[in-house]
């Protein structure tokens, strides 16, 4: 069963393109896990993304296993860019 609903994980049109972003910021979730696949560690993510929780990285992930497919682009790219 996919979620329907997250606590820290919203959309706003006109916000990072209307993709799906951690509620309170401009933090897209596609940052959050191009960041993790990349090797950063959660702790690292929080420290870096200053202002964000554990929970918040960690709901990230969980919204990418349920929307992989909507993501996987927007992860490449993000990653593409992180390499360069």
């Amino acid at each position: 069963m996919i979620a329907t609903s997250y606590r820290y994980i919203v959309r706003r049109a006109g916000v990072r393109s209307g993709h799906a972003i951690i509620e309170g910021t401009r933090i897209g979730v596609h940052d959050v896990v191009a960041m993790i696949r990349s090797g950063t560690t959660v702790d690292e993510v929080v420290a870096s993304l200053q202002g964000l929780s554990r929970a918040q990285v960690y709901e990230s992930l969980a919204y990418y296993e349920d929307h992989q497919a909507e993501l996987e682009p927007l992860i490449a790219a993000q990653i593409s860019r992180l390499d360069a």
